[in-house]
């Protein structure tokens, strides 16, 4: 907002863009929004209206960041994960995954078949816990792969 429009906006007023209309991959219809926020110029509250496109515009890099991420995984993956992946596909957890659009974008970008956790944004921190349950085999698994 600041970059386009000259409009200071806070955290949570993003976020809430980011939630309502905000999208990795383009809409059927796409949405808008009136956003509110301080003029850089004058100084003087102003309110502006935005759309989905141009949201998805701003977060391209960042998506882009998260695409290499999971190039790079895939390129360093062993074969019988690459394996299971083709199968079973990517699951998506984490609050990115509530961005809409985002399973679509990196299934295109894969190849793979993709999904979203049932809660995402709970979902690495019971796996976390799970992992913790078991750090024997958690042990046993790290030295046989170091071998």
């Amino acid at each position: 907002m600041k970059r386009a429009y000259n409009l200071m906006i806070g955290e949570r007023t993003a976020e809430e863009i980011k939630i309502r209309i905000g999208s990795a991959f383009p809409l059927e219809q796409e949405l808008t929004m009136e956003v509110k926020g301080r003029d850089l110029s004058s100084g003087l509250p102003k309110t502006l209206s935005i759309c989905s496109e141009e949201i998805r515009d701003a977060l391209k890099e960042p998506l882009n960041s998260i695409l290499e991420s999971i190039r790079i995984t895939l390129e360093r993956c062993p074969p019988e994960l690459s394996s299971d992946l083709v199968d079973r596909g990517i699951v998506v957890a984490g609050g990115g995954a509530l961005l809409r659009g985002i399973d679509r974008l990196i299934a295109e970008e894969t190849g793979l078949p993709v999904h979203i956790a049932d809660d995402p944004l709970t979902a690495v921190a019971e796996g976390t816990g799970r992992v913790l349950q078991e750090l024997q085999f958690l042990k046993r698994v790290a030295s046989s792969s170091r071998t």
